[in-house]
């Protein structure tokens, strides 16, 4: 309070206000102090956690093309167009994309052989039965090719079927013309090749020669 009769501009007076007044209180000060020092260093913290993750990521992606680089054999091989230049990450991804392409048509390729290589072992198993049902037989049978005919005996019935035809044929056909050569080609083949007729021709040349063979 102002003493009586003190002046409003006496200097004890306005340092009293001074204290009195609660916006200026020494407290408060240090308290916003802090307050904004620890608004200050949270963001700091912040932005550092942010600043060292997304370095993470991008060491990731780094040491993931780096990975690309050394596994994929495109990426090593020397490209002339872009000469001694570092593979650009476009680039790198490109060549993986062709060499997984790659694979697949390989892989795709390997299991057709495969399946082609599969069919041909069970093809080679079906005929090894057979070879061995064959070599069984024939040992079983070993002293069956004993009473075995000659192919000379072969090709005498054959003679004898196409002479006895031969003659028939002979005895029917006109050569007067091509046009009545060709009727008695017809009617000899109505009146001799039919299926009976060949039965006895054929019995009787076999019996001929086995007339002559015992």
């Amino acid at each position: 309070m102002t003493e009586p009769g003190a002046s409003p501009e006496d200097p004890w007076v306005k340092v009293e206000y001074a204290y009195s007044d609660n916006s200026l209180d020494p407290d408060d000060e240090d308290s916003d102090y802090h307050q904004e020092s620890y608004k200050e260093s949270y963001k700091d913290r912040r932005r550092l956690a942010h600043t060292q993750a997304e370095q993470k990521r991008r060491d990731a992606i780094k040491r993931g093309y780096d990975d690309l680089q050394t596994i994929v054999p495109t990426c090593q091989q020397q490209d002339f167009s872009i000469g001694s230049q570092k593979l650009s990450k476009a680039i790198v991804l490109q060549k993986t994309i062709d060499y997984i392409q790659f694979l697949h048509k390989e892989k795709k390729k390997q299991e057709e052989e495969v399946s082609t290589l599969r069919k041909d072992v069970t093809a080679l198993k079906i005929m090894k039965v057979n070879y061995e049902q064959i070599v069984k037989a024939h040992q079983d049978n070993v002293h069956e090719g004993e009473d075995q005919i000659s192919d000379q005996v072969k090709f005498n019935v054959f003679q004898g079927i196409m002479d006895s035809l031969f003659e028939s044929f002979n005895a029917s056909i006109s050569v007067a013309s091509f046009q009545e050569l060709s009727a008695c080609v017809f009617s000899w083949i109505e009146e001799h090749c039919k299926p009976q007729t060949l039965r006895e021709i054929v019995i009787g040349v076999l019996h001929q020669l086995k007339n002559q063979l015992y």
